[in-house]
């Protein structure tokens, strides 16, 4: 019995990651907070929404209401996995355009 012993070798990616900062437009109150959490629960990336001292996983409207972001802050949306580029562009766009 001839046995074959294959090395094969498996090189990982490294997970994406993503950032970027959007100044509100107006404050993120339900409205927003809805479509953001409508909008990140669509990636397999982790998110996240920073502002000053918090960061919240941005899935639950509840925690991006309780981040307090008024009109003029800055909010800054990180993502890392295989859409987080995707995630980030997305997530930007809705913060950057909310009413």
């Amino acid at each position: 019995m001839s046995t074959s012993s294959e090395s094969t070798t498996t090189t990982a990616t490294p997970p994406s990651s993503h950032e970027a900062a959007v100044v509100l437009p107006a404050n993120l109150h339900a409205r927003p907070a809805g479509r953001l959490a409508r909008a990140a629960a669509t990636f397999t990336s982790a998110v996240q929404l920073a502002y000053g001292d918090r960061t919240v996983n941005p899935t639950g409207v509840l925690a991006v209401m309780a981040l307090g972001a008024t009109l003029g802050s800055t909010v800054t949306v990180r993502a890392e996995g295989p859409d987080a580029e995707q995630a980030v562009t997305a997530l930007a766009q809705i913060l950057a355009t909310a009413e």
